[in-house]
């Protein structure tokens, strides 16, 4: 599996997404990666949109809750498109409790960390190249790539390429947080 990186349109995507958060005040700048052309896998007909797949697949239960909680169901139903790096419950779950409240009491900083978790513009697990790549939230997450094996910021992409309407799931196994969160 190759890693990928972010076109121009998707930079403009994120900046359009940052507004639309209101999480950051951050200027999108270019990535640090080489930019793929996007492989275009188009949703089956009547797809779902990525909160709408991701509830329907059982194992995001934990991550549509936090959706809910931090008020971004409405941005990720919206037209996108959306890479999301979405963790699994099993993967909150090894977040430790205080963590979880401490993120469920500050409404700032669980936006930070789910948006944290976005990638603008769709990128199928073909276009992945390794190194930074912005997030919707405004830093720069870090994709490597040894042989098969891809992570985001350390979490390990377990399935990719689940095609929703507004965009693309992949699912990791561990919560990743920017660099500058403070709880």
């Amino acid at each position: 599996m190759r890693a990928r990186a972010l076109t121009l349109a998707a930079l403009t995507s994120a900046t359009l997404l940052i507004s639309a958060c209101g999480s950051s005040t951050k200027k999108a700048d270019a990535p640090t990666t080489t930019a793929a052309a996007p492989t275009t896998a188009a949703p089956a007909a009547g797809a779902k949109d990525i909160v709408d797949t991701a509830v329907a697949a059982g194992s995001f239960k934990t991550l549509a809750d936090l959706l809910t909680k931090a008020g971004l169901v409405e941005t990720l139903k919206g037209a996108g498109p959306f890479t999301v790096f979405a963790p699994t419950d099993d993967a909150f779950a090894k977040v430790d409790k205080a963590t979880l409240d401490k993120l469920g009491a500050n409404p700032a900083a669980l936006k930070q960390v789910l948006t944290y978790h976005v990638v603008a513009g769709k990128v199928m697990a073909a276009d992945v190249k390794a190194g930074k790549v912005k997030t919707v939230e405004g830093s720069e997450a870090t994709i490597a790539v040894d042989g098969t094996k891809v992570t985001i910021d350390k979490a390990n992409v377990t399935k990719t390429d689940i095609v929703a309407s507004n965009g693309v799931i992949h699912v990791i196994d561990a919560v990743i947080l920017p660099a500058d969160l403070k709880l």
